[in-house]
């Protein structure tokens, strides 16, 4: 079968490295830098792709044309776009991230370059929870901004997640004065239930990515953002794609095969505090 190239889960390509993924395709090769330092090779020829899944918090390059990565997608027959609007763009959160309405409006660019809104999911990930000034704040009350957006545009599904404070992350908020809070699960459960009932008010579908109990919340279901099966059946040609679990995800990740072509030593410009896998700290 062919291959469903991932672009990319470790770094942000389309908006920090628009000009070395457009060589890469235009190469139809590419070379990078694997997870364990090592090397790998990758055929991007459009005979032997499926898809290009393409993961960013901001299409603003690409959609401009930038070093001509729009021009060097537009030769592969399906593209599809994991996009991430969490409402914390520009802040100390994610301050290399546009704000919301800006990456929003997006969309309309967007859904003309894949051809069909359902090669378009919004993801609002991750949730996440923090102290400031003596008060709890979280980025739920910016959902309803997102699921109104997606409605609006014929887009429908959102992937979520609460935020996870692995060790890394964890070390970059503390030494940035960032009181992060990592509520319980019920408390998460609780509110997960309340943005099910609000996407349920947009007829969307909500995903719960790589986090078992949140699968569990009515109105939830366990998440694949990259689905062979889905890709398929959107593929303008038809063309089938493997549907075996991707087991170098984690075990909770109902993704499928895909081929990710980034690498953890491109830093990600957005500085996500959250963030496991930047380098820059």
């Amino acid at each position: 079968m062919k291959t469903i190239i991932s672009a990319s889960r470790r770094t942000d390509l389309p908006a920090g490295y628009p000009g070395w993924l457009a060589a890469a395709l235009a190469g139809e090769e590419v070379s990078f830098l694997a997870p364990r330092g090592r090397r790998r090779v990758v055929d991007l020829r459009p005979d032997s792709v499926h898809t290009i899944v393409l993961w960013s918090k901001d299409f603003s390059r690409l959609l401009a044309d930038e070093a001509g990565l729009r021009t060097a997608l537009r030769k592969h027959r399906q593209l599809y776009f994991l996009f991430t609007v969490t409402g914390l763009g520009g802040t100390m959160i994610e301050p290399g991230s546009p704000p919301p309405e800006r990456a929003l409006a997006e969309l309309p660019a967007l859904i003309e370059l894949a051809g069909d809104p359902r090669r378009i999911s919004l993801r609002f990930d991750p949730i996440v929870h923090w102290e400031e000034g003596g008060t709890v704040r979280r980025n739920l009350e910016i959902f309803g901004l997102v699921a109104a957006a997606a409605r609006r545009h014929g887009i429908e599904d959102i992937r979520l997640s609460f935020a996870q404070w692995y060790g890394k992350g964890a070390r970059r908020a503390r030494s940035r004065g960032f009181a992060f809070l990592d509520p319980p699960e019920e408390e998460k459960a609780a509110a997960a239930l309340r943005l099910a009932e609000t996407a349920a008010g947009f007829g969307l579908r909500l995903y719960a990515c790589a986090q078992e109990f949140l699968a569990r919340v009515p109105g939830f279901r366990p998440s694949a953002c990259i689905d062979g099966r889905r890709l398929a059946a959107l593929h303008p040609d038809g063309e089938p794609a493997s549907a075996a679990k991707d087991r170098t995800q984690r075990p909770a990740c109902g993704c499928t095969v895909s081929v990710d072509i980034g690498s953890y030593a491109q830093a990600c410009p957005h500085d996500c505090v959250y963030c496991y896998a930047n380098k820059k700290d």
